[in-house]
């Protein structure tokens, strides 16, 4: 299909998405009445007391949790797409490298035992993208050798360490003496968007926005890795450096937005493959697509999450899942070479 016109409909389909994220949850709103309150919020424009509620409901929750949504699903799609290019792997996900589970035992550390409660609201964010950081470091101290650093023992090593980090998670859980502690333990490690606020928007969009434009600008040195190690360098693409920016992208970017809302599984490992399967297999066309096509499919998973049985939440994560387990096993029945290469 043409990357231009995908691009225009899934903006269109993007902004769609996120005046309906808004206007759906539990508490029940009429559009005209949800349109008029964000354009309050937007504009700065005056409001009456009758209405000081409901600005609060679509301003400072809702809003700010479809933006954010949409930022993450942008963020893990386009990360997604470079994880595959980093282990030359299809079936790899921003996940793959232990980085998120590096980050659940920061987080965990400040949901269960209030670790930097100094940091107010900011110490789940800071704690969880600090010790992503830290597991990205080990991941990369380990992995790499005197030949450099291959996808084979990335994977091996990210995987070994991503048990390790569960480990500790689960100790950690279960030695917790607050049982709402541990259920909001538990929530952030299936992924949640509940606790999304503006504030968190700027910094998660910044550092999205700067990791896909590195990947958009390196679109054809991927191309070449894509092809093997001996091709790039052919090529004139050194395979090893590109591999070490790679996991440092991938990696700064997964952090961040593991860290405002929590793990969240399927997008980055499902989102490139439909993308593929639409413009190609070239990175500049699917990093075109693919961030919106990650922004709109996580902003209706977080809607689903709200509805489905409100007023309680679902895990955005379990949502994820649900969809991405049979949409995974269609693509491996209708197309498994496309997925595996064979």
């Amino acid at each position: 299909m043409p990357t231009a016109s995908l691009v225009v409909g899934l903006t269109l389909v993007l902004v769609v998405s996120l005046v309906c994220g808004v206007g759906l949850g539990a508490t029940g709103m009429g559009w005209g009445q949800v349109l008029r309150l964000m354009w309050a919020g937007l504009s700065g424009g005056s409001l009456g007391t009758d209405d000081a509620g409901a600005y609060t409901v679509v301003w400072e929750i809702r809003f700010p949790r479809v933006v954010l949504a949409g930022v993450v699903g942008a963020g893990l799609a386009a990360v997604g797409v470079g994880v595959q290019a980093l282990v030359r792997n299809a079936l790899a996900d921003p996940f793959v490298l232990g980085i998120s589970s590096g980050a659940a035992v920061g987080a965990n550390a400040v949901i269960l035992f209030g670790a930097l409660a100094g940091l107010g609201v900011w110490a789940l964010s800071f704690s969880a993208f600090v010790s992503a950081l830290a597991a990205t470091f080990i991941v990369y101290a380990v992995a790499r050798s005197p030949l450099g650093l291959s996808p084979l023992r990335l994977v091996l090593t990210g995987t070994a360490l991503a048990y390790g980090f569960q480990a500790i998670t689960t100790v950690m859980v279960f030695g917790a003496e607050r049982g709402e502690a541990a259920r909001a333990a538990m929530m952030w490690l299936l992924g949640s968007l509940g606790g999304a606020t503006w504030p968190k928007v700027p910094p998660a969009a910044m550092t999205v926005l700067a990791g896909w434009l590195w990947l958009r600008l390196r679109a054809g040195a991927l191309d070449a890795l894509s092809m093997g190690d001996e091709t790039a360098a052919a090529l004139g693409v050194p395979p090893d450096r590109l591999r070490r920016e790679l996991f440092v992208v991938t990696a700064a970017v997964t952090g961040t937005v593991v860290a405002v809302s929590g793990a969240i599984g399927f997008v980055g490992l499902m989102v490139p493959h439909l993308v593929r399967m639409l413009v190609g297999a070239s990175h500049t066309r699917v990093l075109a697509v693919a961030p919106l096509a990650g922004a709109v499919l996580l902003v209706w998973a977080d809607v689903l999450s709200r509805v489905l049985l409100a007023p309680t939440e679902l895990p955005v994560g379990v949502v994820t899942a649900a969809l991405g387990v049979p949409t995974f096993l269609l693509l491996m029945r209708r197309g498994g070479h496309a997925l595996t290469g064979r």
